[in-house]
């Protein structure tokens, strides 16, 4: 195995890569450069050294720009190898890499990781992947030295795309989150009391994803359930209690306006769960 990038999470990744078997490895910062994770790991001069030591390639570096110039200097001396991209860039990127892989004669793989360090090195995180059916089957043996689940979404880009997607629900719930705590606070509700809430599966946090997404988005069923006017009626306390609390609100306000549109398209007796409609044509 080779890894190019020995930050926090190549580290980790390297160390758990040598585990398995020996692993050679490089990173331009020459302090983590000389710094093997493991005793398993040897310290290779380039890229391309690591390149031509190992018939995979697993990348974990900060950005694109990094991405691709290392892939540049690698794929001359990786032959028909695998290139493994574990580092968070767009699937616009990745797809870009992938032909530019295949030109060339490797493989290629997007396998972007779904938690922190902390459970990388437990072996607790997963990897969302995407590629061709034979570079996926070629991976999965590497991926599963570091963790044992991995989730597969299609060809090549499609895990870095369930990636980027994946945290911008988690950064736009967090903004979600804050103002509904405010909202509560000012209403007189103890965080304790609003998390044991939240966190119930049949609250608001889990509902619109297992009985909407997952359920009714996923099979276009709309009739019955919380029509959306019912919906756009709660939103519109929420908003009147933020007004009177003095809470500024921005993912709620702007998720009233949403319903608001529903309610124009004629939505109003369907399931709340029919908003999604409004961005099947765009």
């Amino acid at each position: 195995m080779g890894v190019v990038g020995l930050g926090n999470m190549g580290g980790v990744l390297a160390a758990r890569l040598a585990r398995g078997g020996p692993v050679v490895a490089f990173d331009r910062d020459p302090e983590r450069g000389t710094a093997a994770p493991s005793e398993h790991v040897e310290i290779a001069a380039s890229a391309a050294a690591v390149a031509a030591a190992a018939g995979v390639l697993v990348l974990s570096l900060p950005h694109p720009d990094a991405s691709r110039a290392v892939l540049e200097e690698a794929l001359d001396s990786l032959g028909d190898g695998l290139v493994i991209e574990t580092s968070t860039i767009g699937p616009a990127d990745a797809r870009a890499a992938h032909a530019r892989a295949a030109e060339r004669g490797a493989g290629y793989v997007d396998a972007a990781i779904l938690s922190g360090v902390e459970q990388v090195r437990d072996g607790t995180s997963a990897f969302l992947v995407g590629g061709e059916p034979a570079d996926v089957a070629r991976a999965e043996p590497v991926l599963r030295r570091v963790c044992e689940r991995t989730f597969r979404f299609g060809g090549p880009g499609t895990g870095m795309a369930a990636k980027v997607v994946n945290n911008a629900v988690a950064h736009a719930e967090m903004v979600v989150l804050a103002e509904a705590a405010a909202l509560a606070a000012a209403e007189g509700i103890a965080l304790d009391d609003l998390c044991e809430l939240l966190a119930q599966d049949d609250a608001g946090v889990k509902r619109p994803l297992t009985g909407r997404l997952a359920g009714r988005v996923r099979d276009g069923r709309y009739d019955g359930g919380m029509p959306t006017e019912a919906a756009r009626k709660d939103s519109a306390l929420a908003l009147e209690m933020a007004r009177s609390g003095g809470v500024p609100l921005f993912c709620m306000q702007a998720a009233d306006s949403v319903y608001e549109l529903a309610l124009r398209a004629g939505l109003g007796r369907k399931d709340y769960a029919s908003i999604a409609t409004l961005w099947e044509d765009s």
